[in-house]
């Protein structure tokens, strides 16, 4: 089993409840679209799950739905509808050709892009679909500015979707075709629990010790104060397809 980045497996192993109550779900629309792309009752595999934020709406789409996690407290807050697997994107622990899609939910930018192309082209049917999908914080907002602010003296060098070294990885697969970008506007909101929910979610944030975690997260209620404000994201899905008959 490959070992996943420090951050990751540090920051989630303590955040999991602060993941589920903080992170935005998928606006209806990104998944209707995801799910149009896929052969009739497909085996869709959602690779690094997490809590689940994608796989809910993918079981309640009447996909089948296998979750595979290596954090063992997301993986104890999947949903029951899923078979939960213990693995990750570098050693996924099903056999050749098992799934009809795979999807990543937040996640790709954690991978060893090459190792993951490779074990996910093993586990693919021909014609098979893969889907990335992100809720990007849009950064020209107050609200995501100041969150910004908050959390970015801590990021160091964790691995980020924003940094775009993920795409580097597909030039270099033989075996997927070019990804193909669709983007969705997504909105939430947020009252200070929330909000501090989300910013504790967040791997390099969940990762400090509590003495320096705490002053973050009464800053982060500090951003809401009494009221509810609106988090603005765009929804990323970049799929591509397994080569194939």
């Amino acid at each position: 089993m490959s070992r996943i980045h420090t951050a990751a497996a540090q920051g989630f192993s303590r955040s999991a409840d602060a993941y589920e109550r903080g992170r935005p779900g998928y606006p209806e629309a990104a998944i209707h679209h995801l799910t149009g792309l896929l052969s009739p009752q497909p085996v869709v595999l959602d690779l690094a799950a997490g809590t689940g934020k994608l796989s809910r709406p993918l079981l309640d789409a009447g996909l089948s739905v296998i979750a595979v996690e290596p954090v063992a407290e997301m993986r104890a807050a999947l949903p029951a509808g899923a078979r939960a697997l213990d693995g990750t994107a570098e050693a996924i622990p099903l056999a050749d050709a098992a799934v009809d899609a795979v999807t990543v939910g937040q996640a790709f930018h954690w991978f060893d892009g090459d190792a993951a192309l490779v074990e996910i082209a093993r586990v693919l049917r021909p014609r098979g679909l893969l889907a990335l999908v992100w809720n990007r914080r849009l950064e020209d907002d107050p609200v995501n500015r100041a969150i910004e602010e908050l959390v970015g003296p801590y990021r160091g060098e964790v691995p980020a979707h924003r940094t775009g070294a993920w795409r580097e990885a597909f030039p270099r697969s033989t075996a997927f075709g070019p990804l193909e970008e669709h983007l969705f506007e997504h909105a939430v909101e947020q009252d200070a629990d929330g909000l501090e929910a989300r910013v504790a979610s967040i791997s390099f944030i969940a990762a400090l010790e509590p003495a320096r975690r705490g002053p973050v997260l009464e800053r982060a209620r500090a951003i809401a104060g009494a009221g509810v404000v609106t988090v603005p994201y765009r929804t990323e899905v970049h799929v591509t397809r397994l080569h194939g008959a």
